[in-house]
C-alpha cells in the first residue's frame, strides 16, 4: 500500500508536510467492503486508524443485551464517531480529537472499559495512599470501580447489561442476530461528538 500526502498540518503536534495516508479497500466477513483509512504524522509518530464502509450508511445506534456469555464474541465494527454506552453501569466512552476506529468482539469493547477503570481506580489509589486521611469520597469511589470491574467480569453470566454503540455518522456496527438497530434522535445527533476532524478523512482523499 502506497502512503499518500495529505494537504494539512498535523492535528496534534502542527508540522506542515508531515502527514501521510494509506488507504487500504477489505472486505470484512459478515459486514461487507470497507476502507480502512490510517493517517500517520512522520514528525510527531501520531497515527489514526478508521473505518468507512463502502455502502453509504445513515446516523443510527445498534445496541446487544449481554444475557448469554456467548454474545463476549459477537463481532462489531466501531468507527472514530462512535459513542459507546452501557447504561446500566452508567458508563459512556465518547470520541475524541485523537479518538480510532477497530474492529473487534464485545469482550474487546468490555476490556477497553475494563482499562479505563483500571486507569482511574490507579489514580485514586494513589491519592489514598498520598493522604493521610483516607477521605470518604475516595472509599466510595474505590468501591464503585470495584464494583464495575466485577459486573463487566461477569458479563452474560451474573451481570446482564447492554452495550450501546451511537454513530452520528453510522459507520458502526453490531453483529449478532439479537442486535437492535434504531435511528438517532434529534436530541442525540446535537448532543453526540463526532469525533477527529472530517477533514482528515476526507471521500475525496480515499477514493
Amino acid at each position: 500500500m502506497q502512503e499518500q500526502p495529505v494537504n494539512i498540518p498535523c492535528p496534534i503536534c502542527s508540522e506542515e508536510g508531515k502527514l501521510r495516508m494509506v488507504a487500504n479497500v477489505d472486505e470484512i466477513p459478515y459486514f461487507g467492503e470497507h476502507t480502512q483509512v490510517t493517517v500517520m504524522c512522520h514528525g510527531c509518530g501520531w497515527r489514526q486508524t478508521d473505518f468507512i464502509p463502502a455502502e453509504g450508511k445513515k446516523a443510527g445506534a445498534s445496541s446487544l443485551v449481554l444475557n448469554d456469555s456467548k454474545k463476549l464474541r459477537s463481532r462489531v465494527v466501531r468507527s472514530s464517531s462512535c459513542t459507546v454506552r452501557i447504561p446500566e453501569l452508567d458508563l459512556e466512552v465518547m470520541p475524541g480529537t485523537n479518538s480510532t476506529g477497530y474492529v473487534s468482539n464485545i469482550e474487546g469493547v468490555l476490556n477497553r472499559f475494563v482499562d479505563i477503570i483500571n486507569m482511574v481506580r490507579r489514580d485514586v489509589e494513589r491519592d489514598i495512599a498520598n493522604d493521610s486521611v483516607v477521605s470518604e469520597e475516595n472509599t466510595n469511589a474505590l468501591s464503585t470501580l470495584d464494583g464495575l470491574l466485577t459486573s463487566i467480569s461477569q458479563a452474560g453470566e451474573q451481570s446482564i447489561f447492554t452495550v450501546e454503540f451511537l454513530d452520528p455518522h453510522g459507520h458502526s456496527m453490531i453483529l449478532d442476530s439479537d442486535a437492535v438497530e434504531r435511528e438517532l434522535t434529534d436530541e442525540e445527533l446535537a448532543e453526540l461528538p463526532i469525533g477527529p476532524d472530517p477533514a482528515v478523512f476526507s471521500s475525496d482523499d480515499v477514493q
